[in-house]
């Protein structure tokens, strides 16, 4: 093998170690099609070695070559797949690692990597619906931002002596107008540095627990947003769950499991507490209501289609339609969220433009009569 071939040299772990780079994340686009690509190469007898020389040809991300590198180092070194990648967690999730290690054993790998990758790509699918429902009223939103900076730190500034000089008592409405336009005129650097402070304290400040469980409440208890959020949640919440139990874990540790994989905190603890409460020999849809009395976090339905999957010892299939029907049920919540943001949007544009249509004609027309 050579330097073309893969880039390794034999001062590897310092390379690893002073490479730097600024956006170290990984795409679930690049996860689902790295998965995709070792599949298809053990299906065809190559080694995963082997295959993990050739795959930083198909990848375009930096960091995850990098990542790729050592992978393919550790098993080199007579690693595991799985054990190797527990050894690089920024890349590789919990419950990716368990269904691998799994299954393993059973020389089916290259069934598992498919597996995986057709569960990232609905997840992947899944975002994008809600990324472009949401695309609009953001634009809206965007050129609304923009628009108010023009008009306050250049139209209005230079209408201002107009009104001055004229000695009339201008309409309320124009005295808010030109007071936060000089406010923005004359802070805008302050403006400018409080914002990059605020961006920097959330950075900091959003991976504690404290921010996270906030969010959660946030996003749970959002108007129009709560029902899209929460069957995301328990789409992938099924999706993720059915895996593993295909791939035979046992029950309480496919559920620790599940709970690192949900970004939402108060979920996470409630799936926590579902685990501990099946670790007792309770079932889960016993746990489910005792600890979601009032089906906040899982509806009625949800828990009817689990208590049957776990009566006819068949959850993995059962998870399996859950995840599909809730996925249909985020279809049909963001197309009632848009149509409701989508007005929602344009409303606050049109008061921005009647606010400064307003301000502008009527202190006008002050002006035009008092030289009348």
């Amino acid at each position: 093998m050579n330097n073309l071939d893969w880039k390794i040299n034999d001062n590897f772990d310092e390379n690893i170690h002073e490479t730097f780079y600024i956006f170290k994340k990984v795409s679930l686009v690049d996860k689902y099609n790295f998965y995709d690509y070792i599949w298809v190469m053990i299906e065809w007898w190559v080694s995963i070695s082997e295959a993990l020389s050739s795959i930083w040809k198909k990848v375009k991300n930096e960091y995850f070559i990098n990542k790729l590198e050592e992978l393919k180092m550790y098993i080199s070194s007579w690693d595991s797949f799985s054990r190797a990648m527990k050894k690089i967690p920024q890349v590789f999730e919990t419950s990716e690692i368990a269904i691998i290690e799994a299954w393993e054993t059973t020389w089916t790998l290259s069934t598992v990597l498919l597996k995986l990758s057709e569960e990232l790509k609905k997840v992947h699918n899944l975002r994008l619906k809600i990324k472009w429902a949401l695309t609009y009223p953001i634009i809206i939103f965007v050129f609304l931002i923009i628009a108010v900076l023009i008009v306050m730190t250049y139209v209005i500034p230079a209408i201002k002596p107009v009104f001055e000089t004229t000695w009339v008592d201008l309409p309320l409405a124009t005295l808010l107008l030109i007071n936060t336009s000089n406010f923005i005129r004359d802070n805008f650097v302050a403006l400018i540095f409080f914002f990059f402070a605020l961006f920097i304290g959330f950075s900091f400040y959003k991976n504690t627990n404290k921010w996270k469980l906030a969010i959660s409440n946030f996003l749970l208890n959002l108007p129009l947003v709560w029902n899209v959020y929460r069957n995301y949640i328990l789409s992938i919440f099924s999706s993720n769950l059915g895996s593993l139990i295909w791939a035979w874990v046992p029950v309480v540790k496919a559920l620790t499991l599940v709970s690192k994989s949900i970004n939402n905190l108060e979920y996470q603890n409630m799936i926590i507490a579902i685990s501990e409460s099946v670790s007792k020999w309770n079932r889960i849809t016993e746990s489910m209501q005792e600890l979601d009395k009032e089906w906040y976090y899982f509806p009625p339905d949800f828990i009817q289609l689990f208590t049957v999957g776990e009566k006819t010892a068949s959850l993995e299939q059962i998870t399996k339609k859950i995840s599909e029907q809730y996925t249909k049920e985020v279809d049909y919540s963001l197309w009632s969220l848009t149509k409701w943001i989508e007005p929602i949007a344009i409303l606050v544009a049109w008061w921005f433009v009647v606010w400064f249509a307003f301000a502008i004609f009527w202190a006008i027309l002050k002006v035009t009569q008092t030289v009348g």
